[in-house]
């Protein structure tokens, strides 16, 4: 989706072309090589990996907040990974579970409570100055 956005937008590059004809079920190792090529086809250098994550954090709390996804659906990725730099994104994090099943036993908070203060870590990262201007 992204790709096609952006050849939409006038980037165009063969990689980029290829990149939004895959299908979503592709295998992630080929989306990504096709990823990275196109970037350096296109001039645009790929931020490292833990500035990406941060990055990438601070959409999904604004997608959250914003209803776009539900609270459990953090719970499918590995976010517990993301190596945090501010308070707000250390409290966001805290609250992400690898499994959103058992959320009464590693925080010993119920589901309702837990979404309540996980759109609240949300809203205060989403405010919050970034410490990078590109995030």
């Amino acid at each position: 989706m992204i790709a096609a956005e952006a050849l939409a937008a006038g980037l165009d590059t063969p990689t980029l072309c290829e990149l939004a004809g895959l299908p979503r079920h592709a295998d992630t190792r080929e989306i990504r090589d096709a990823f990275e090529q196109a970037l350096s086809e296109a001039g645009i250098e790929l931020p490292d990996r833990g500035l990406a994550r941060r990055h990438a954090l601070r959409r999904l709390a604004a997608r959250l907040i914003a209803g776009e996804i539900a609270a459990g659906d953090l719970a499918t990725d590995d976010w517990w990974e993301t190596e945090a730099e501010t308070a707000e994104e250390r409290s966001f994090l805290s609250l992400i579970q690898h499994c959103a099943c058992c959320i009464e036993y590693t925080l010993g908070l119920d589901r309702q409570t837990w979404t309540a203060e996980l759109r609240g870590t949300a809203l205060t990262l989403t405010s919050s100055p970034p410490t990078d201007p590109a995030c």
